[in-house]
């Protein structure tokens, strides 16, 4: 009983600990080519590994409706993931939001209202 105790006990620390380095990112910058219908997102989540802490997933959301979700399997370097996806139906007034997930925990969201020209 003593040796399942003590696992119980080594296992909770563990998982404590792994999620100490975890963060969600630090913040969305979103952009919106009128011209070409690119949304562009950089998205900041600074990491000292980007192969196993990353942006792993991106959901892109028209109006409070997913529309694109994005799995990822590494980020692009230690400080950001970039993401840029076309986006034909676009109108003016229309609200255009980005959500980033970290691979072990925490997301943020951002939006943008579209002033076309």
């Amino acid at each position: 009983m003593r040796q399942i105790v003590m696992f119980i006990v080594c296992f909770v620390f563990l998982f404590a600990v792994s999620t100490v380095y975890a963060h969600p990112p630090s913040d969305i910058k979103i952009s919106f080519d009128q011209t070409n219908n690119l949304l562009t997102a950089v998205i900041v989540h600074n990491t000292s590994n980007p192969s196993s802490h990353y942006i792993n997933k991106v959901d892109i959301g028209l109006n409070g409706k997913e529309i694109i979700e994005h799995s990822i399997s590494r980020q692009d370097n230690n400080a950001e993931e970039t993401v840029t996806y076309r986006i034909p139906d676009v109108k003016d007034g229309d609200v255009l939001s980005v959500e980033g997930y970290c691979s072990i925990s925490g997301k943020l969201k951002k939006e943008i209202k579209i002033k076309k020209n």
